[in-house]
C-alpha cells in the first residue's frame, strides 16, 4: 500500500497555462522554462505536455540532458551556459543552446572550433546576478559574431529583478537600458518572465520565458492564479489518518505550541516536512478536509500534522485533504509559511506519489 501524500498533476491546467501566456504575447515565441525538475512537477512530464512550446529553457546540462533521453526535440537553452571547455562536446552531441552571462565563457568558445554553437548574450540590467555590464555588451557581442564555434543569430536576453512588483519602477528602468543595446545590434531578444508577459507589455520581444505562470501560480505580489486565469497544475493531497477529541488546555504537537480555546476534534494528516511540507508552516495555514476549508495547528513533523475539525463534523479517517492546489491557492499556503510558491513546489519529496493526470 502506498503512502497517503501524492501529487496529482493536471498537464490540461499546465497547456492552459502555456495558452495564457501566447494570448498575452501572439507575436513572441515562447521559451518555456522548465528548470528545477519542472518546478518540482517533473521535467519529462512537463516537457512532453508543453510539445507547444517554442523552446525549454533548463538550469543545466543535467537536465538538458534528462530531456534529450526522454526524446525531447525542442531547442533547449542552458540558462547559466557552461564553465568548462571538456563540456562544448555534450553541447554540439545534443544540439544545445548556451546563455553567456561572463567573459570567460566567451574565451573558452573563442578558443574551442567545432560545430558552430547557438548563443544568448545576457546583459545585466540590474538584476545583478549574472551577465555582461550594458557598456560591454556591443564589444561582446562582436566577438561571439566573429567567433567561428557561435552560430548565428547571436540573440540577447536580460533578467527582471522585480517585475513581480508592478508598482515598482525599476522594471521600466531594466527596459528602457535594454532597448538601446538590443536596437543597436539588430538581433533577437528576450526580456519577459511571467510577470512580464502579464503585466508589463513593454517588455514583450520576440521571445518571452514563462515560467511560474506554467505552473498556475501568479507571479505577481498579492494575488493568487485564478486573478490571470492561471489554473493550478500540482494539487498535494493526503488523508485523515486519526482523530482524536481534546479538552480545553490541551497543547498539540512538539513543543505545544497551540493550546485547545475548548473541547474540540483534532485530525491527525498524513503528510509532513519530510514530504516537502513546510515545517515553518504557522498554525492557521489554511488546509482542505473533506473540501472544507480549516486550519493548521500545532508543529508540522516530519510525517504529519494536525489540523482543527470543528468546522469539519462528520470527518472519518480516509477522508481527503488538500494541502494546496485545486480548491487553495499554493500562494496563500506561502504566505503563512513565509515564503514563496516556487520553493513549496519545488520541494516536494520523493516519497510523495505523482499522479500525471490529462
Amino acid at each position: 500500500m502506498t503512502r497517503a501524500a501524492r501529487a496529482l498533476i493536471n498537464l490540461s491546467s499546465l497547456r492552459h497555462n502555456l495558452s495564457v501566456a501566447k494570448k498575452h504575447t501572439p507575436e513572441a515565441r515562447q521559451l518555456a522554462i522548465i528548470k528545477a525538475n519542472g518546478y518540482g512537477h517533473g521535467i519529462e512530464e512537463v516537457a512532453q505536455a508543453l510539445s507547444a512550446a517554442d523552446a525549454f529553457g533548463v538550469a543545466c546540462l543535467e537536465e538538458a540532458l534528462c530531456l534529450r533521453e526522454a526524446g525531447i526535440k525542442q531547442p533547449i537553452v542552458l540558462l547559466e551556459g557552461v564553465m568548462y571547455a571538456d563540456d562544448l562536446p555534450l553541447v554540439r552531441e545534443h544540439h544545445l543552446q548556451l546563455v553567456v552571462h561572463q567573459i570567460e565563457q566567451v574565451e573558452m568558445l573563442e578558443n574551442s572550433p567545432g560545430v558552430p554553437i547557438p548563443v544568448w548574450l545576457k546583459v545585466d540590467t540590474g538584476m545583478h546576478r549574472l551577465g555582461i555590464l550594458p557598456g560591454e555588451a556591443p564589444a561582446i557581442y562582436q566577438r561571439l559574431v566573429e567567433a567561428s564555434a557561435v552560430a548565428s543569430p547571436v540573440r540577447l536576453m536580460t533578467h527582471l529583478a522585480n517585475a513581480d512588483d508592478r508598482r515598482d519602477d525599476t522594471t521600466m528602468r531594466q527596459i528602457y537600458l535594454f532597448t538601446p543595446i538590443a536596437s543597436s545590434l539588430h538581433t533577437e531578444t528576450s526580456i519577459a518572465n511571467s510577470a512580464g508577459i502579464l503585466g508589463w507589455p513593454a517588455s514583450h520581444s520576440e521571445w518571452v520565458r514563462p515560467g511560474i505562470m506554467l505552473y498556475g501560480v501568479s507571479p505577481f505580489l498579492g494575488s493568487t492564479a485564478a486573478n490571470h486565469d492561471l489554473k493550478p497544475v500540482m494539487t498535494l493531497q493526503s488523508e485523515v489518518i486519526a482523530i482524536n477529541k481534546h479538552q480545553r488546555g490541551d497543547h498539540i504537537g512538539y513543543g505545544g505550541t497551540w493550546r485547545c480555546p475548548e473541547t474540540m476534534p483534532v485530525g491527525v494528516v498524513a503528510i509532513g516536512y519530510g514530504d516537502g511540507y513546510p515545517r515553518h508552516a504557522l498554525s492557521g495555514t489554511p488546509i482542505l478536509v473533506n473540501g472544507k476549508r480549516t486550519q493548521v495547528i500545532g508543529r508540522v513533523s516530519m510525517d504529519m500534522l494536525c489540523v482543527d475539525l470543528r468546522g469539519c463534523p462528520g470527518t472519518h479517517i480516509g477522508d481527503p485533504v488538500v494541502l494546496w492546489g485545486e480548491g487553495l491557492p499554493v500562494e496563500e499556503v506561502a504566505e503563512k509559511a513565509a515564503t514563496i510558491a516556487y520553493e513549496l513546489l519545488c520541494k516536494i519529496t520523493s516519497r510523495v506519489n505523482f499522479e500525471y493526470l490529462d
